[in-house]
C-alpha cells in the first residue's frame, strides 16, 4: 500500500489509524532518511494505543517504554540508528516484551526483521523540491509512504483502512 501524506498532522493521523489495527505482539519497523517523519508516526501510534506521557525519539537512550492508559497494549519504541550489529539489538532484550506490546523500530531495516517473521514495514520518503527549512535542505511537507505487511499475522487484514481522509 503506498500513501501520500502532506503534512507532519497527516503523518501522525496515519499512525493514529496505524495503532488501531495494532495489537501486543505486533512488530513495526519504520525506515526513511533523517526527518522524514519516522517519530512523527510513532507519535500517532502512541496516541492511537492511549500511552501514557510524551512520545520523543529514544535516540540517545535507545529505546523508551510508553504504557497504555486503558486497554490497549503497551508501546516499545526503539531507535536502531546507533546498533551496528545483531548482538548490540539482542542486548536490548526487546523479545521480553514483544509479547505484552506494540514495538516500533525506527531505523531496522536490516537488523530489526530477526525479531519477528510477523511485522509491518513503513517506509518514509521525504521527496525534495518546494520549501527551504533552516538547514538549507528543501522540503514541501510531502511524505511518500508504503506500507508493507509480512507474515500470518497481516494475511487478511485490511490495510485500504490506513488511506482514512490522507
Amino acid at each position: 500500500m503506498e500513501l501520500v501524506l502532506t503534512s507532519p498532522e497527516a503523518t501522525r493521523a496515519l499512525g493514529e489509524r496505524l495503532a488501531h489495527l495494532l495489537q501486543a505482539g505486533d512488530l513495526v519497523l519504520v525506515h526513511g532518511e533523517l526527518g522524514a517523519g519516522k517519530t512523527t508516526l510513532t507519535q500517532g501510534i502512541g496516541a492511537g494505543l492511549g500511552v501514557r506521557g510524551h512520545v520523543a525519539s529514544p535516540t540517545f537512550i535507545i529505546a523508551r517504554t510508553h504504557r497504555a492508559t486503558g486497554d490497549r497494549p503497551g508501546l516499545v519504541h526503539v531507535d536502531a540508528y546507533r546498533l551496528r550489529s545483531l548482538d548490540e539489538l539482542e542486548a536490548l532484550d526487546l523479545d521480553t516484551s514483544l509479547d505484552a506490546s506494540v514495538t516500533v523500530v525506527e531505523w531496522g531495516q536490516g537488523l530489526a526483521e530477526v525479531l519477528s517473521e510477523d511485522r509491518l514495514e513503513v517506509s518514509i520518503t521525504r521527496p525534495h523540491g518546494g520549501l527551504t527549512d533552516v538547514a538549507g535542505l528543501v522540503d514541501d511537507g510531502a511524505r511518500q509512504v508504503r506500507v508493507v505487511a509480512h507474515g500470518p499475522r497481516w494475511r487478511g487484514v485490511d490495510l485500504e483502512v490506513l488511506r482514512g481522509d490522507s
